[in-house]
């Protein structure tokens, strides 16, 4: 062949090399696409059917105990914990310009809105959330799933229903716990560390706080709630491939709830304090 030749025999080629990432990107588009729309089509479906009898009470009650009687010691150690550092913080920072007087404001406003809501959503994801997608995922593989449809039983009005629900009204319950030993721990470092005095540090935290910012934080915590239980089901739900499969699936569902709570957490936050 001559070099012109050679050329053109080479043009197919090279148009295919510079259209691949365009068909990655399309490729990545169009699953991101597909799997948003899979996962509010399961959402509605499980949501569908809390508004159907029957309801299966003990798997609800169930589910929230695990959510928020069984969350709550590792829940209240992050709140705590996370109270006692932003004090510490806001001390070093506003002592430059003795403006310490402010700390107590920060510490609650940092904890309601913020801290309390994400981090024990962020706890709570990779305890429950984990657990969720290893249970029905494990029941998924055995075919028990299947056996429930024998049994006359939707598995989602059984299995996904009672947890969605149980997700969406726990949270908000453990957010309210981490919220007051959040503001304890700025208040014990405050008034036994840093010197502050009692009265003073509770009247500047009852005096800042307002009901909206309490509000705000708990509908986050419902949201975060409903992502995690949703995540955990719907990944458990469509495991496959044995014990390998479960465990892909319960780190999916992890990974998934916890991107998706900081995303909806800018989004609400976005949408309440804005103006």
């Amino acid at each position: 062949m001559t070099d012109p030749e050679v050329a053109e025999a080479d043009r197919p080629t090279l148009a295919v090399r510079a259209a691949a990432p365009v068909s990655a990107l399309g490729r990545l588009v169009l699953d991101t696409v597909g799997g948003a729309g899979r996962l509010a089509l399961f959402a509605l479906n499980g949501l569908s059917h809390l508004l159907r009898p029957p309801f299966y009470w003990r798997n609800f009650l169930s589910a929230f105990f695990e959510f928020a009687f069984y969350s709550l010691p590792v829940v209240a150690l992050t709140a705590i914990f996370s109270g006692m550092v932003i004090a510490l913080q806001s001390y070093t920072g506003f002592s430059r310009f003795n403006a310490q007087s402010a700390i107590a404001d920060i510490v609650v406003l940092s904890v309601v809105r913020e801290l309390g809501p994400v981090l024990a959503g962020l706890m709570v994801a990779g305890r429950v959330g984990a657990a969720m997608a290893a249970e029905i995922g494990t029941m998924r593989v055995t075919d028990q799933v299947d056996a429930l449809g024998t049994l006359s039983t939707n598995p989602m009005k059984y299995l996904v229903a009672p947890r969605l629900l149980a997700g969406l009204l726990a949270l908000p319950l453990l957010v309210v716990v981490a919220d007051i030993l959040g503001v304890m721990g700025g208040f014990i470092v405050s008034v036994v560390k840093l010197g502050f005095s009692p009265a003073a540090y509770v009247a500047n935290t009852f005096s800042f706080v307002q009901p909206m910012d309490v509000i705000v934080g708990l509908a986050k915590a419902g949201a975060f709630g409903f992502l995690i239980a949703l995540m955990g089901c719907y990944n458990g739900y469509h495991s496959r491939g044995g014990a390998q499969g479960v465990g892909a699936s319960t780190t999916s569902a992890v990974v998934a709830a916890s991107i998706l709570i900081l995303c909806f957490d800018y989004v609400l936050t976005e949408m309440f304090f804005s103006r």
